[in-house]
């Protein structure tokens, strides 16, 4: 796991919080927020995902 995927995935865990303190409290500011925190997390995680691709692949290759 890189640290894109690693700060992908906290994203996206602070962002169901803001989501759910949002719709909790009846902020829908904050839960806009959450849902923009999730959006910004799931791109991050899967560009961290296509760069292990790459490598894996690239180490796949490059085996003698």
């Amino acid at each position: 796991m890189n640290k894109d995927q690693v700060k992908g995935v906290g994203e996206q865990v602070k962002g169901k919080v803001n989501e759910t303190v949002g719709k909790v409290t009846g902020n829908k500011s904050q839960e806009l927020k959450g849902d923009v925190q999730q959006g910004v997390g799931k791109v991050q995680k899967a560009h961290g995902d296509a760069k292990e691709d790459v490598k894996d692949e690239l180490d796949r290759t490059n085996r003698p």
